[in-house]
């Protein structure tokens, strides 16, 4: 795997790892209100709060994943391929069913980093 691979999905890691800080560890401060456009009151609503948790929870595992399969694991390219696919497929999700930039915010490195894998 090349180095542009590998500093590209180790920034996708971070990525995912700062969502994972927003959503589980600070789902009700400034950051996450202005990054998921919701006020401080709405993100503490229990309901909401508990939903941000465990979606962090996804989000902390992908970043996890991907560096498994970045550093560790026998078979990177399987496993980095099969990650930021899941990631891309994810954000266009959201780009349709959300905010269109999502496809850019949270696919954006993820395309670059797939990208950099086949050339």
């Amino acid at each position: 795997m090349s180095t542009l691979t590998l500093a590209l999905g180790t920034l996708v890691a971070i990525e995912f790892f700062y969502i994972f800080y927003l959503e589980t560890i600070a789902t009700a401060s400034s950051s996450t209100s202005r990054v998921f456009r919701m006020s401080k009151d709405e993100l503490k609503r229990d309901s909401v709060s508990v939903l941000f948790k465990n979606q962090g929870v996804y989000n902390g595992l992908i970043g996890v994943g991907l560096l498994y399969g970045l550093y560790v694991s026998p078979n990177p390219v399987e496993i980095v391929t099969m990650m930021l696919t899941y990631i891309i497929l994810v954000a266009l999700y959201g780009s349709i069913t959300s905010d269109k930039k999502i496809i850019l915010t949270q696919g954006g490195l993820a395309i670059l980093t797939l990208l950099s894998m086949i050339m």
